[in-house]
């Protein structure tokens, strides 16, 4: 099952995804993530509680799209009570770079930058056996719920930002029990869209690189995620591809278990917090960064995936210089 969020009159309403076409409402006004926590506290199927509440009649989506009604398929009423994080050098990269990749992971450990040791120690011990603990990944920080921009609307880039560049990745979204139990919600195409310039220059910097706007969905994927799976990012400029590229994701191949990459996210406790939200980015090995494409403003990310439905599609704008704003001080 695949589901969307939605506005209508003001609330935010879920809808099941039926085909390319047709939506069919779910009997809530409190989103996703109000199903959610009720599945949660009644010890329920989440499917099987959307598929009690399904409405007539069902909807457009393309008008949905049109009107730029979608939202982020998981939203917390709160935005400051929704994490949002990732993990990079998860992925094993495509077909292609493989090759190159492993010889530069036989290399003398000595030899090999911080980044590919990270990624070496994945490689080893990323998928760890049923009950055990693997490697620790790389984790970064993006920002709370109020950097997720919804599907079809605009990634502004800052007016400090030096690249403003697309990073095709899958996404888990969580909600956290009463009792502090993470639960995973389901999977969304998600854009992490980063400054791979500020990143390039030092890697000390990659924090800073992340601290940018984002975008998940429309679709949210309900079960279990296919070992393997194959997408297409592409860049739009004046409505010509001036850039496509195809994406390889799913464990088969990535070098951690998404349960690895999950434990060593909530291990710490201040992310259990009861009620909040996580949108939890899983890393991608295709970037059009690396095939030096420059982006602009008025290009429109698209990344798709068939197995969710409708494409994840953003323009990008930047936003004007702005004044420095100074710290003043209140005790004086």
């Amino acid at each position: 099952m695949r589901v969307i969020q939605y506005v209508e009159a003001g609330s935010t309403r879920v809808g099941v995804v039926e085909s390319a076409d047709w939506i069919r409402p779910v009997a809530t006004d409190k989103g996703l993530y109000g199903l959610a926590m009720e599945a949660i506290a009644a010890s329920r199927s989440l499917t099987e509680l959307i598929q009690e509440r399904l409405e007539e009649p069902p909807v457009a989506y393309q008008t949905l799209i049109d009107e730029q009604r979608l939202l982020p398929p998981l939203t917390h009423p709160d935005s400051a009570h929704c994490l949002v994080s990732g993990t990079g050098l998860t992925h094993l990269g495509s077909a292609d770079t493989r090759a190159a990749m492993h010889a530069k992971v036989s290399a003398d450990t000595a030899e090999l930058t911080d980044s590919m040791r990270m990624f070496k120690l994945g490689v080893e011990q990323g998928k760890p056996a049923a009950g055990q603990v693997g490697a620790q990944p790389e984790w970064f920080y993006k920002g709370d719920g109020a950097c997720i921009v919804p599907p079809e609307q605009t990634l502004r880039a800052p007016a400090f930002a030096q690249d403003a560049g697309e990073e095709p990745e899958l996404a888990g979204l969580y909600v956290i029990g009463a009792d502090g139990t993470p639960w995973r919600v389901g999977y969304a195409l998600g854009n992490e869209f980063s400054d791979h310039v500020t990143e390039r220059f030092n890697y000390l910097w990659l924090a800073h690189s992340k601290l940018r706007a984002c975008s998940v969905g429309p679709e949210l994927l309900l079960g279990e995620l296919p070992d393997h799976l194959e997408g297409v990012s592409r860049i739009r400029r004046n409505q010509a591809v001036i850039w496509e590229k195809p994406f390889l994701t799913g464990e088969a191949n990535m070098a951690h278990t998404l349960a690895n990459l999950e434990q060593h996210h909530f291990k710490y406790a201040q992310f259990r917090r009861p009620g909040d939200v996580h949108v939890h980015f899983f890393g991608t090995a295709t970037l059009s960064f690396a095939d030096n494409i420059k982006t602009q403003a008025g290009d429109v990310f698209e990344i798709e995936l068939p197995q969710f439905g409708r494409p994840l599609r953003n323009p990008l704008a930047f936003d004007n210089e702005q004044p420095l704003r100074a710290v003043s001080g209140l005790g004086s």
